[in-house]
């Protein structure tokens, strides 16, 4: 059992360290905001993990991955907010001029950690991945239930060290990113990122 234990989490890391919508998300809080900011974005995300890990426990979260119906509302309805977040940074990049240089980040727009939790819940790919996937990781030795809890508890740990490692990483590179010519080139990489991101999961299939 320990075997299986250590070999699923060493995929749930691999997993985890892709680069997606999430590192956007936060990306984009902590340049623009500050550290704290997206910090408590990363909390969001996370809280959006344990949620779709209770939904797959309890078997919500198969529905939503067996109906075309379904999987279709909570895809487009992902896609969209992405986009907006996108197109919030591409505007963003256009008020750069506006800001004093090197000063302290500018007052957050919108509630980090329901940015976090929204980006996240509404992305349908989460629950095909944990009725698809952490099943066949579930140590043998447990309890279908008792094994997947346990994976999405470990899985929500990763992700919340891997991100907050990265936040405090850009935290470390502020006096960079606070540059006019900097924000406003990352508020644009990241303003792109995020709508390829939502065009992405508006195309993809179950």
């Amino acid at each position: 059992m320990l075997i299986q234990f250590l070999t699923a989490a060493g995929v749930l890391a691999v997993l985890t360290m892709v680069p997606g919508p999430d590192m956007a998300v936060v990306t984009k809080r902590a340049v623009s905001f500050g550290w704290q900011d997206a910090l408590r974005t990363v909390g969001g995300i996370t809280g959006g993990l344990l949620i779709w890990g209770v939904l797959t426990v309890v078997g919500l979260a198969a529905v939503l991955a067996a109906s075309a119906t379904a999987y279709t509302v909570v895809k487009l309805a992902g896609a969209a907010y992405l986009v907006l977040l996108g197109v919030q940074a591409l505007l963003d990049s256009r008020r750069v001029r506006a800001r004093v240089a090197g000063a302290v980040p500018g007052a957050p727009v919108g509630n980090p950690w329901r940015t976090g939790l929204v980006s996240n819940v509404f992305n349908p790919k989460i629950a095909v991945f944990y009725t698809g996937l952490l099943p066949t990781l579930a140590p043998s030795g447990l309890s279908p239930h008792t094994g997947m809890a346990l994976l999405v508890l470990l899985h929500a740990a990763l992700t919340a060290v891997w991100l907050g490692g990265y936040v405090m990483l850009l935290a470390k590179a502020r006096g960079f990113f606070q540059k006019p010519a900097v924000r406003r080139a990352m508020d644009r990489v990241t303003g792109v990122v995020l709508i390829g991101f939502g065009l992405k999961v508006a195309t993809t299939q179950p």
